[in-house]
């Protein structure tokens, strides 16, 4: 590498960090004006770092952090509050008049630091900041060890999950149906191994696996694939103004939509440090084993992207499908993977599905705002609602066919049911509030 080549890239990775910082102080100052919680305030500043240019490293996907600082916060509230049951650390003989708020506090701290040891300064910044909140005593002390001891132990245990190993370079097959790189980027295939990854609360990747995605000669097929020929196309017609802003405004993270979505649910419920804690660990561990498993689907069914459909279609093989070889979508660059089943639908509907689980409630007053498209909002009453519209924006956008959201939104509430079912369930005999 040049010397201007290093020049510049160590001249980069400073405007980040300074970028970052800055974004920590504004994180910081909205805090201080509205106090929240740890465990929102704590999933705040994981969202600053995995939007900062460069911090998240690309061969891992970033719901793995997610699940993994909430695991950590969860499992050292919880061995304070003691009303559920642990996730994968248990302590003994931990006193109840432990502080739970230092508690996530180190948790959270150590979990980052070691996942994004670049933002250490910033982070042990935070760290000494809120226990200065915390009075100074042995509640205080005794709240940090636990923290801390649960969140080295959690690492341990992701430390060989599977993450680190490289996966199999994907080499695209000249057959119709089987994904090839999208144009118009056409970037090489992503998280091809990331199925392999240990769950965090299922017991397979393909324990919910959905059935193969409709035979191109289908009426299926071929109606979805026009459906989305002409809402999806780049200043299509068809679409309304509404439609193609839908498209637009769910175009960014979709998990980091669902963890704001989690923040707002949290605050207006006034949940607890303990009551959050086990959210953002239901809703994450469900959102991170749902990209696992729609990766494993991805890459056993390969299937087309619209952007290869459109432009490769053969009437000769199902004469409903008519060929526009300049078709492209409305968002015009592609994810570099498969397109069965659709991604923002499962990590919407798996989110969806744990809110309206924890709360249990049909309605609530929601409004979100979009990672992309800054001071524009979308409101709703329900949070299968937006859920329901993040997976249809993927029409909008041109991205998936109907059929990959179907299977998306199955595969993500599958997902999320199972974790709800069966992860940190209340103590036996414990009857307190359920939340």
């Amino acid at each position: 590498m040049s010397f201007i080549s290093k020049s510049f890239m160590s001249k980069s990775r400073k405007i980040s960090a300074l970028l970052a910082a800055a974004l920590f102080c504004l994180v910081r100052l909205a805090a201080q004006q509205s106090p929240v919680n740890p465990v929102i305030e704590w999933n705040r500043t994981l969202l600053t770092i995995v939007r900062t240019a460069g911090a998240q490293p690309a061969t891992i996907h970033p719901t793995r952090s997610f699940a993994i600082l909430h695991a950590a916060i969860y499992d050292a509230v919880n061995a304070i509050d003691q009303t559920h049951k642990s996730y994968l650390v248990h302590l003994a003989g931990v006193s109840k008049n432990a502080s739970q708020d230092a508690a996530a506090d180190a948790a959270a701290h150590e979990v980052l630091v070691k996942l994004y040891p670049a933002f250490q300064t910033t982070l042990d910044a935070q760290l000494q900041q809120d226990l200065a909140q915390i009075p100074d005593g042995t509640e205080k002390t005794d709240g940090v060890n636990v923290g801390t001891s649960v969140a080295d132990q959690i690492l341990a245990i992701r430390n060989n999950d599977g993450s680190s190993v490289p996966g199999p370079v994907f080499v695209p097959v000249n057959v119709p149906g089987t994904y090839q790189l999208t144009p118009t980027n056409f970037k090489p295939a992503q998280f091809t191994g990331w199925s392999k990854v240990t769950p965090f609360g299922l017991e397979a990747a393909s324990q919910f696996r959905p059935g193969p995605p409709p035979a191109l000669t289908s009426d299926r097929y071929s109606d979805d694939f026009n459906q989305l020929k002409s809402l999806g196309i780049l200043n299509s017609t068809t679409a309304t103004a509404d439609q193609k802003l839908q498209g637009k405004f769910w175009n960014g993270n979709i998990q980091n939509y669902w963890n704001e979505i989690s923040q707002t649910a949290a605050l207006a419920h006034g949940l607890t440090t303990a009551q959050s804690a086990r959210l953002f660990a239901l809703v994450n561990f469900s959102v991170a084993d749902t990209v696992i498993a729609f990766y494993d689907a991805k890459y056993v069914y390969n299937f087309w992207r619209p952007g290869t459909a459109i432009r490769a279609a053969n009437p000769a093989t199902n004469p409903d499908t008519i060929p526009d070889p300049n078709w492209l979508p409305e968002n015009t660059n592609t994810a570099p993977d498969p397109s069965y089943p659709g991604a923002h639908a499962a990590i919407s509907h798996a989110a969806a599905t744990i809110l309206d689980s924890f709360f249990d409630t049909d309605h609530f007053q929601l409004t979100v705002t979009s990672e992309v498209l800054p001071g524009t909002v979308r409101t709703f009453t329900r949070f299968s609602a937006a859920a329901d519209e993040a997976t249809a924006s993927r029409i909008f956008s041109g991205q998936h066919f109907n059929f990959d959201l179907t299977a998306g939104k199955h595969l993500g509430n599958h997902v999320a049911d199972f974790i709800f079912d069966n992860l940190l369930t209340r103590r036996h005999g414990d009857d307190r509030d359920d939340h």
